[in-house]
């Protein structure tokens, strides 16, 4: 095999994020979240929209991942993970 199919073969673990280096902020269903949300996608996207989202905004966004990305969360996790991400994570009012 060359080195650059050899190269090409390895991109994709290349391209996972290390998740350990990104550390949610402490607090109630932190587990719930990082669970949930760490099987689609990596965790920094939490922090990264946390500058523009509110509570209907995060609902929203979550709302999208389960019906329209078909994120895999039980309906009784959705309320934790939102109270989570409103506290840590909401827009400032």
């Amino acid at each position: 095999m060359n080195k650059t199919r050899y190269a090409l073969l390895l991109l994709p673990a290349l391209a996972l994020a290390d998740e350990s280096a990104i550390k949610l902020r402490p607090g109630a269903n932190q587990d719930v979240v990082a669970r949930n949300c760490a099987a689609c996608h990596s965790l920094d996207y939490i922090q990264m929209n946390s500058r523009f989202l509110d509570r209907k905004g995060w609902e929203a966004t979550v709302t999208k991942m389960v019906k329209v990305m078909g994120a895999p969360i039980r309906e009784e996790d959705v309320p934790l993970i939102l109270d989570y991400l409103d506290r840590q994570y909401g827009k400032p009012k």
